[in-house]
């Protein structure tokens, strides 16, 4: 398995595998569409692959069909990026914004080695702190996370709207 940055001809590939991603995120309780995104996840892709924000692992000797039935050897991508806000923070900060390896494929170090590879383009840019965004009924991922020594930091709070009681009830 080799990691490197994808070719711009990778793109559509790489929206692939986001929405397979975003599929299953929504298991995990996440509102995010999967298909209807893939127009502004392939210009958030061409982005982060302009400004050195993508990185993906390929398979040494196999490759796959994505569900759209793309043929490829990437069986994994991170998305990543220095944050920049419009305040001042007291740490130079950065942000995993997506890690996703195909499921015939976990297990296998991937996702360490894609993470880690990403935390180091991000200390070598001068970031000090990296955050991420994990669901909160995804085990699987919090321990991952967990494991490589990220802790939780801040909760996100949400209310469905059918949680909202109407004022003539």
């Amino acid at each position: 398995m080799d990691i490197d940055t994808p070719d711009r001809n990778e793109v559509d590939v790489l929206a692939d595998l986001w929405v397979a991603l975003a599929r299953g995120q929504q298991e995990h309780g996440s509102h995010l569409a999967a298909e209807s995104n893939r127009t502004p996840i392939r210009e958030s892709i061409t982005q982060h692959l302009v400004t050195g924000g993508l990185l993906v692992a390929r398979a040494d000797d196999a490759v796959h069909r994505t569900e759209f039935d793309r043929v490829t050897d990437v069986i994994g991508f991170v998305m990543f990026s220095a944050q920049s806000g419009r305040y001042e923070e007291t740490t130079a900060a950065g942000l995993i914004e997506n890690l996703y390896v195909v499921p015939d494929h976990r297990g296998d170090g991937i996702g360490s080695s894609l993470l880690v590879a990403a935390e180091e383009s991000l200390h070598e840019q001068g970031i000090e702190t990296i955050t991420l965004d994990v669901m909160t009924n995804n085990a699987g991922a919090q321990q991952f996370y967990e494991h490589h020594g990220y802790t939780a930091h801040r909760i996100t709070m949400a209310k469905h709207e059918t949680d909202i009681h109407s004022k003539d009830e």
